[in-house]
């Protein structure tokens, strides 16, 4: 274990740099050594002296400041030392503020969304063919993917299971009366009404139907069969009721207050009401319902339905002309060349992107702000310090070489101005 550690610190990107600082401590303080030792040998030997010594305090001070950061210097409890461990939930907390204040905040998010224009992108990039394509080829991956990944049969048992369990709380009674509701509503029933009637009309000035009319008409007038009149009677019935079905079909289209529409709007009125408070249509729904769900031809259908459209889907896929692969890259590119047309769809689709943005900065950005500050409070002390040094390292040796170096210049001056003032 302590072969490995002493491996990565080996390894350490500041790990030469550290090396440099600590031979240039060792090296001011043999110099320093040797200037005291000869002094009296060369009057150069007292800025020797002073330059070594100012550049030991710079080393051995910055050495301290640098460590301290990480660490308590030579293990001692000395306040306001290792301040990335000691300090880490704070550290986590300004961190979060300052990503999500500075390159977060909703005016700074909203200004490159505007200067973006995500819609003409969005359109520039489904015109262009390649891209098209592409996003055809996707749809197809992922289709065969949700093919192969629902064909399970616990998924199958699963969606079985959700589909019975929402087909067990339907009310079909209350929810047919609610469709009849929703028909009738504004009078919509009636335009079905004149539906229903042109059907009829155009059903009864069939030529074959009347001759069926006329045939069934013959055969219970089993008295005039015997004196050759039964045809021509049922001839001439079969056009009264003929005419007479048509005039009342007539009268009704024409005429918005007619009797029958009257009664087929208090028929469509009861049917509605009943349907959703009556007892026995509701029992009557839910015995129909549990017949549904009971009957084993019902799962049979749905399944054998599922296996052929899953079938057919998976042969197309397959296949490099795929029709669903070539129908989604058509739409995309005619998506594409439309709203590169269409400069008010493009107006609309920044406005929305725009008015809902904020909402989901906000959320989001909360959101972020919380997994920093969790994440940087569950990291391990000693993870993060590392983390952080292995980031910074190298630079803060330099701290210590420059702090070695910029001491002993500076006590090479205040020497030299000592001296030069006659101290």
């Amino acid at each position: 274990m302590a072969e490995a550690e002493a491996t990565r610190a080996a390894r350490h990107p500041a790990a030469g740099m550290k090396r440099l600082a600590l031979a240039l401590l060792a090296g001011a303080a043999l110099l320093y050594a040797a200037a005291t030792r000869w002094g009296a040998l060369h009057p150069a030997m007292g800025y020797v002296a002073a330059f070594a010594e100012a550049a030991m305090v710079g080393a051995i001070a910055d050495w301290f400041a640098v460590t301290a950061l990480f660490r308590r210097p030579l293990g001692l409890p000395i306040p306001h030392t290792a301040i990335i461990p000691e300090n880490k939930a704070r550290i986590g907390r300004n961190l979060a503020n300052f990503i999500c204040d500075h390159f977060l905040a909703t005016p700074q998010v909203l200004a490159k969304l505007r200067a973006a224009d995500p819609a003409l992108r969005l359109a520039r990039w489904l015109a262009r063919p390649a891209q098209a394509g592409q996003l055809g080829a996707l749809a197809a991956v992922l289709l065969r993917y949700g093919l192969t990944a629902f064909d399970d049969e616990r998924v199958r048992a699963f969606l079985a299971r959700a589909a019975g369990a929402g087909l067990a709380q339907l009310d079909f009674s209350r929810l047919a009366g609610r469709v009849l509701e929703a028909l009738t509503a504004d009078g919509r029933h009636q335009a079905l009404l004149d539906d229903l009637l042109g059907r009829t009309a155009a059903l009864l000035d069939d030529e074959q139907l009347q001759e069926q009319l006329t045939d069934a008409i013959a055969r219970e007038i089993k008295a005039l069969r015997y004196v050759g009149l039964d045809q021509v009677a049922a001839r001439l019935a079969t056009r009264k009721i003929v005419a007479a079905v048509a005039r009342t079909l007539g009268e009704t289209a024409a005429t918005p207050g007619h009797p029958l529409r009257r009664r087929f709007d208090g028929f469509m009125d009861r049917a509605a009401a009943r349907l959703q408070a009556d007892p026995a249509f509701i029992a009557r729904g839910e015995q129909i319902r549990a017949e549904l769900l009971a009957h084993p031809a019902l799962a049979d259908y749905l399944q054998g339905l599922w296996d052929r459209l899953r079938a057919w889907l998976d042969a197309d896929l397959a296949r490099e002309d795929s029709s669903l692969r070539r129908r989604v890259t058509q739409l995309a590119g005619t998506l594409g060349e439309r709203l590169q047309a269409d400069e008010a769809m493009r107006r609309w689709i920044d406005e929305q992107l725009l008015d809902g943005a904020p909402r989901a900065i906000d959320r989001w950005r909360e959101r972020i702000r919380r997994y920093i500050e969790e994440r940087v409070a569950q990291w391990d002390s000693a993870e993060l310090t590392g983390e952080v040094e292995r980031a910074i390292g190298r630079d803060l040796q330099f701290i210590r070489i420059n702090g070695t170096l910029v001491g002993g210049l500076v006590g090479l001056l205040i020497h030299a101005a000592t001296r030069a003032l006659g101290g």
